[in-house]
């Protein structure tokens, strides 16, 4: 939130590539750690609150369906409590009204990477300009880069910081795009030709005579799951290194309490995982990363696997806050005078609830980029007979869901003129649930919204068993078309994540039929999937050496299709993957 000169001094860290040169303005603070607790005797700890979120994906209207609400408890019969949550109007309000819990105006509000991309229409069709304008009027100061930060490529991210008009789509809603008000920070983003990060490492700001440090990362992973063109002429480093690296020059200026803005994460497991302030057997990443960072880094604000835990990591604050705006990480620091050192740091994931006044400020955003969108956004494309989800039937490391199946249906209808047999299509592409009833451009749009083309492309027996197998070493089982059927053995091994995935024993392979007739290692079989799945995407490497590729329509376009000329959309069995 906005605070006088008196109350915060700037110290800026630059980066300079070929691509820009970028200036940090200063930002606040977070974090510490049970350890770095000196003995106070003197002035009062100056007290810091530090609002976060994440993966935001520029859900500016309330998201719907099981994406719009937070589990808060478990009913006597077992089933899961919720409560609507998220809104651009209700997140700036709620942000505001954290921050006047606060003593002083010492607060900062931060962000942990995936604010854009894989975004609803009303802020994709402007290029997430929307998104970048709401956060800036909500308070946002500093963000890491996502993943999906980068789904348009270096350029468009830098366009995005600094402003200007789209190069292709102009400035869309008719008005200039000045920029981001706030400052996107990636420590491990490199530009490959010069070795310097894409934009600033990291910020050091001076709050009450108190200077803090923040630094922004995405994964090191993030060329694997964003489509080549996205993270052309760049490379992405290991985590903890480039922490350990930023840490220690933070150390060397005098900053001894730093906050990593890290765009990985973790998942909690067991009966209590729903808790958004438990730490109940949390897996991931994250814990490796926090494990391994130097003790001069006290809080970790996390992001990526849209998940919600509070925890203490090798003496590190560690904290998430689910995705799409639906919680707000309140943490207060305390921070010595002295020394700098941070003497306590406590954290509580708040909902976002919707029964707080709508911020006007957003709400007339919202209606400006509304009007701005126009019809289209309305448009009925087709109706679905009943609701069809991501829900995934349980099989080791996912499965079938109506949803998935539907589109990969789809995919395969729009691409039987070019002598497809079969289609598949990734998880992670499939971004919202279809309700029943009428189903709107603007829905569609929210279930596909990257604009992949689709790629037919010529593969053999022996290759599309490797690719199967490849779904088990990646975790990552892809949706299949109607005209595919195979069995996975329970007790078969996965290969390893750097060996040949052929070598794996997931899938029996002969069992793998298509078109009700088995796939015989020789064969050759026609197969889509989406430009990123054919360029290696989310770990599929076998795909790169499909033969022949013509490139399709773009999937939206065949997914609308295939429910107008289908509907009612009936939910599809899930009967395509067995096990035996």
């Amino acid at each position: 939130m906005p605070r006088t000169a008196l109350q915060r001094a700037t110290v800026t860290a630059a980066a300079t590539t070929t691509l820009a040169a970028l200036t940090v303005v200063g930002a606040l603070p977070a974090s510490a750690h049970p350890q770095h607790r000196p003995d106070h005797a003197g002035p009062d700890p100056v007290e810091v609150q530090l609002l976060a979120i994440n993966d935001f994906h520029g859900n500016l209207e309330p998201p719907s369906g099981s994406s719009g609400r937070i589990q808060t408890g478990v009913a006597a019969d077992g089933t899961a409590q919720t409560v609507d949550a998220g809104g651009a109007e209700f997140l700036a309000t709620q942000l505001a009204q954290l921050a006047q819990q606060q003593k002083e105006d010492d607060t900062i509000t931060v962000a942990a990477g995936d604010l854009i991309g894989a975004s609803p229409l009303l802020s994709a069709a402007f290029h997430d300009e929307p998104t970048i304008e709401s956060l800036g009027l909500a308070g946002l100061d500093y963000a890491s880069v996502g993943n999906h930060e980068f789904d348009e490529g270096a350029e468009e991210l830098l366009r995005i910081q600094d402003g200007g008009c789209h190069p292709v789509d102009g400035c869309a809603d008719g008005t200039p795009y000045e920029g981001a008000d706030f400052q996107y920070l990636s420590a491990n983003a490199f530009v490959t030709e010069t070795q310097e990060p894409l934009l600033p490492p990291y910020a050091i700001e001076e709050v009450r005579g108190v200077r803090i440090g923040f630094i922004g990362m995405t994964l090191e992973g993030t060329g694997a799951i964003v489509s080549q063109e996205g993270t052309a002429g760049l490379e992405f480093l290991d985590e903890i290194e480039t922490a350990d690296r930023y840490a220690a020059e933070l150390q060397a200026q005098g900053v001894e309490a730093i906050v990593v803005l890290l765009h990985e994460g973790g998942v909690q497991s067991g009966e209590n995982a729903w808790d958004v302030n438990g730490c109940t057997g949390l897996t991931g990443p994250v814990v490796e990363i926090a494990e391994g960072m130097s003790d001069a880094i006290d809080v970790v604000a996390s992001g990526h696997t849209h998940q919600a835990y509070n925890c203490d990591i090798d003496g590190k604050l560690v904290t998430s806050g689910s995705s799409f705006g639906r919680l707000v990480t309140d943490i207060d620091l305390s921070i010595d005078r002295r020394t700098g050192d941070v003497l306590t740091a406590s954290a509580e994931n708040v909902v976002v609830t919707r029964d707080v006044p709508a911020d006007p400020v957003q709400t007339e955003l919202i209606a400006r980029y509304r009007e701005a969108l126009g019809p289209i956004a309305s448009e009925v494309v087709g109706t679905a007979a009943v609701d069809l989800t991501r829900t995934q039937e349980p099989l080791d490391a996912g499965a079938e869901s109506t949803l998935g199946n539907v589109i990969a249906d789809a995919q395969l209808a729009a691409t039987t003129g070019e002598g497809a047999v079969a289609a598949f299509m990734n998880p992670g592409g499939v971004r919202a649930d279809l309700l029943a009833g009428e189903v709107t451009y603007e829905e569609a749009f929210t279930v596909q919204p990257f604009a992949n083309n689709l790629v037919t492309l010529d593969l053999t027996g022996a290759q599309l068993n490797c690719v199967l197998e490849e779904q088990f070493q990646e975790a990552k089982v892809l949706y299949a078309s109607a005209t595919v059927s195979y069995d996975v053995d329970p007790a078969g091994v996965a290969a390893p994540a750097d060996a040949d995935p052929c070598t794996g024993t997931r899938v029996v392979d002969s069992t793998v039929t298509i078109g009700g007739q088995p796939v015989t290692a020789e064969g050759t079989y026609r197969v889509t999937v989406n430009n990123f799945l054919a360029g290696g995407g989310d770990g599929f490497s076998v795909l790169t050496g499909g033969t022949d590729p013509v490139t399709g329509p773009i999937d939206l376009d065949a997914f609308t299709a295939y429910l107008g000329a289908n509907s009612p959309v009936a939910a599809p069995a899930l009967d395509r993957i067995g096990t035996v």
